[in-house]
């Protein structure tokens, strides 16, 4: 079981001195990856809902700072010499596709191979909008259109394309990354999610808290699991070849076990109940879990931070 955690893209931490802190010691502490938010400019006027809150309020808010994803990332691979980093997810649709194939393709060369691409459509109408992303309402067939640009361009040594939204041709793309391929995993839950991740990625990259498509009990995992590997065996994909990863929005501590349905709630509760969940994820065949061990507001701090990444490797990581 691979074990990650989020750095702070938002919020009081974004400062050099403590992601430097936090990355360096996660990595220090045994952690397998750190996982990269990506927002570029949230408006002040809100009205699209976050999937994964049962009230669709959008936890950052939408008057914090944001550090752009793939520069930050870049700023982690030159600190670090292990550690993996998974853009948690990365929208496709709010940068260029022949701008974003370099920037990765980039990263992943210079930090030696250490990059894992987790994509997303996007949620948020008004971002788009904001940055001048492409369409919002395309933005599916965007995101296709895109990695299928990037994967052309990572391998191709005469690399032309020919889409609704890209053209390229007679051009040079080198360096290539690092891995041949690069990871891609799918983050989402929906059915063009599932058909995304079974078209083309390497990993289903799903949170359990989303109202939707709920998976935060063993037994709605499971129900999920079933879904995810219908969508597989229907487009002729074994799903065992298919990475699972768990995306979880909390850290040990912050809420009391509950229960649904008369079923324990996954990530709730103490450290022992967190082992205990990892390991039943584990024996379902997930193979990476990563969590939030910083929160948002007034009380976050860089000390509290170290702390908790401290007291999760005692607790948790230690006893997997």
């Amino acid at each position: 079981m691979q074990i990650g955690f989020n750095v702070p893209t938002s919020g009081p931490l974004i400062e050099p001195d403590s992601v430097t802190r936090i990355v360096t010691e996660g990595e220090a502490l045994g952690f397998d990856y750190v996982t990269v938010s990506d927002h570029i400019m949230v408006p002040r006027n809100l009205e699209s809902k976050y999937p994964y809150t049962g009230t669709g309020e959008f936890p950052a808010g939408t008057q914090a700072a944001w550090l752009e994803q793939l520069a930050t990332t870049a700023y982690i691979a030159a600190l670090t010499k292990r550690l993996r980093f998974v853009m948690s997810v990365m929208v496709v649709p709010y940068r260029p596709a022949v701008l974003t194939a370099k920037l990765l393709s980039t990263i992943d060369f210079l930090s030696k191979g250490r990059l894992t691409l987790g994509i997303g459509v996007g949620w948020c109408r008004e971002e788009f909008e904001a940055i001048g992303a492409a369409p919002f309402d395309d933005r599916g067939h965007v995101t296709d259109e895109w990695m299928d640009a990037c994967k052309e361009l990572w391998t191709a040594d005469l690399p032309k394309f020919s889409g609704k939204y890209v053209k390229f041709d007679d051009v040079v793309f080198t360096p290539k990354p690092v891995q041949n391929p690069i990871p891609i995993w799918v983050g989402g839950e929906s059915a063009p999610a599932l058909r995304r991740t079974v078209k083309y990625a390497h990993g289903w990259y799903p949170v359990g808290t989303n109202p939707q498509f709920p998976m935060n009990t063993v037994g709605r995992f499971k129900a999920g699991l079933a879904r995810f590997r219908g969508f597989a065996e229907k487009a002729g994909r074994n799903p065992a070849e298919i990475t699972i990863a768990l995306r979880v929005l909390s850290g040990p501590g912050t809420k009391p076990r509950g229960a649904i349905e008369g079923e324990a709630e996954m990530f709730t509760g103490t450290d022992a109940d967190w082992v205990a969940d990892i390991k039943a994820l584990a024996g379902l065949g997930v193979s990476a879990v990563d969590v939030r061990l910083f929160g948002y507001g007034a009380n976050q701090s860089l000390d509290g931070t170290i702390d908790n990444m401290r007291r999760f490797r005692d607790g948790v990581l230690a006893k997997l």
